[in-house]
């Protein structure tokens, strides 16, 4: 069965499902974004942000997180995202504090480290600044930031732009209640300046430590936090002349402490991850997946059992062992001495033991 488990921070939920040993099968690493948008509909669906996926590494790092959108399309990066990501794989995993990731995403390489209070301390790495990084069209000023006006239905909206391996911008406000949020937010979102579309955060300084921002993020719209966009945020503003280098930047869900010691230097993001609940997909959405020479297709409860099937038989004897032949033998032993019934209680009691695990974790520290 196709387990899954629901994380939130700072109100930014996403899916996340286990995929480090290569069980996951292509129509779910590389999903159909219908299936995407299926998921994350709230009133049909799980219900979430976002989709992360936990998979085997491309390079030297230790895993790869791809992360989708509500919408079905690929983000390159998501500070909340990867703060739960790394706290599924301490809870996963029970890993204590002072442990540390290195993670690959279509950002680059970022490493999360799960502190003594359960929070998560994330090196974002530097912001990308050169206007065709980020990407934008915004010509860059002396400070090397990216900065423009741009005007929507007579509104004149002063902005700069910030990569954090995925594109913001940062519109300054007087006051957060005022503005129409959501017509400004979705024609930056796809404003032509921003050629790969871009998150956008609404900025009232309340001083050179206190910045607080509202969020619409790009692929998903008003969300109650955005990691990356919290960096972007005190980059612009440390530039613009307007913050300190380390600020508290309040979103709606909550605080991020954010911190960036010198132009260059990586930008620094503290802030909660807390799961939510484990669970197991209904067979009725799990994709499709091709068991057959010809082309075609057993149905989802079958290519569910068959992955169970698969992982219980490489539990048994290391993959380089056991040929292809012997594996499918076992998936037809598995299968014929389990019922459908058996394996939903075998990932339930792999469910319940995770969470008592974390619990008991959580409760000695």
């Amino acid at each position: 069965m196709l387990t899954f488990s629901k994380y939130q921070g700072l109100g930014n939920d996403f899916i996340l499902m286990e995929g480090r040993s290569g069980q996951l099968s292509v129509e779910i690493h590389t999903p159909d974004p219908g299936w995407v948008q299926r998921l994350c509909d709230r009133r049909f669906g799980i219900g979430a942000d976002g989709l992360i996926l936990a998979l085997p590494p491309e390079g030297d790092a230790e895993l790869r997180m791809r992360i989708f959108n509500a919408d079905g399309s690929e983000a390159e990066m998501c500070g909340n995202g990867i703060r739960c990501l790394a706290r599924f794989l301490a809870d996963s995993d029970g890993d204590s504090p002072g442990r540390r990731w290195s993670i690959e995403t279509p950002a680059g390489l970022i490493i999360p480290e799960l502190q003594n209070d359960g929070q998560i301390r994330v090196d974002m790495g530097a912001p990308f600044l050169d206007p065709a990084s980020v990407p934008t069209t915004l010509n860059a000023d002396s400070t090397g930031l990216p900065v423009g006006e741009l005007t929507l239905d007579g509104d004149t909206l002063s902005l700069a732009a910030v990569g954090m391996g995925n594109p913001h911008a940062v519109v300054l406000v007087d006051d957060l209640n005022a503005i129409p949020f959501e017509r400004w937010g979705a024609e930056l979102e796809c404003h032509e300046v921003f050629p790969a579309k871009t998150n956008v955060h609404f900025l009232k300084v309340h001083g050179r430590s206190q910045l607080e921002i509202r969020v619409w993020e790009r692929g998903a719209g008003p969300t109650l936090a955005c990691g990356t966009g919290a960096c972007a945020t005190l980059v612009a503003a440390v530039l613009l002349g307007l913050s300190d280098r380390q600020a508290t930047v309040e979103l709606p869900g909550g605080p991020l402490q954010i911190s960036w010691e010198k132009p260059g230097a990586s930008v620094f993001m503290t802030g909660p991850a807390v799961a939510v609940f484990d669970g197991v997909l209904n067979p009725e959405l799990v994709p499709f997946q091709s068991s057959t020479t010809d082309g075609t297709l057993v149905e989802a409860e079958q290519a569910a059992s068959l992955k169970a099937a698969s992982s219980e038989a490489e539990n048994r004897q290391p993959a380089e062992d056991c040929s292809e032949e012997e594996a499918q033998s076992r998936v037809q032993e598995f299968l014929a001495s389990n019922s459908l019934d058996s394996m939903i209680n075998i990932a339930t009691e792999s469910l319940e033991q995770r969470t008592l695990s974390r619990l008991q974790r959580d409760s000695q520290s």
